[in-house]
């Protein structure tokens, strides 16, 4: 059986997620460290999967750093994220942008997270792929593949 680890700092959804590994039968270990702390050794995982999470973390640059310190070379990275929209959806969503981040445990919307990802050194784009789903304000979505460099770019 495959293990599957998870980091989980909210306590609720933390809760959520392990009642749902306990419905499922998964052998999921989730911890509460934060993303720009993860408490794995060096080169350790294949692939890391990110999902409507980076618009909540405080230090993009510093976990995505730490994605990349965990991920073995050659691993990937595949991630789904709300994405800020431009035009008349992304004016709603800056005017929205400050009470939105308090009701909804600190969501971003405004942040350009496929752009952050794309310019990490660390990491070549395997894909990038923006789609036009979800309703105002959380639209659009992106998601992705990035590959860890087997050289360092340093």
């Amino acid at each position: 059986m495959t293990t599957f680890h998870a980091i989980e700092p909210d306590l609720y959804m933390r809760r959520q997620a392990e009642e749902k590994a306990r419905t499922y039968s998964l052998d999921v270990t989730i911890d509460d460290s934060p993303a720009e702390s993860l408490p794995y050794r060096d080169d350790t995982f294949d692939v890391v999967i990110a999902s409507m999470v980076f618009c909540t973390i405080p230090d993009v640059e510093t976990a995505l750093s730490e994605v990349s310190r965990v991920l073995k070379p050659g691993g990937e990275f595949r991630f789904f994220e709300h994405v800020a929209d431009d035009g008349w959806r992304g004016r709603v969503q800056g005017v929205l942008a400050p009470l939105w981040k308090r009701l909804a445990g600190g969501c971003h919307l405004t942040r350009q997270t496929a752009l952050r990802f794309a310019a990490e050194p660390t990491f070549d784009i395997v894909e990038i792929e923006p789609l036009h789903l979800g309703v105002t304000p959380i639209r659009p979505f992106v998601r992705g593949i990035l590959r860890k460099r087997t050289w360092s770019p340093i």
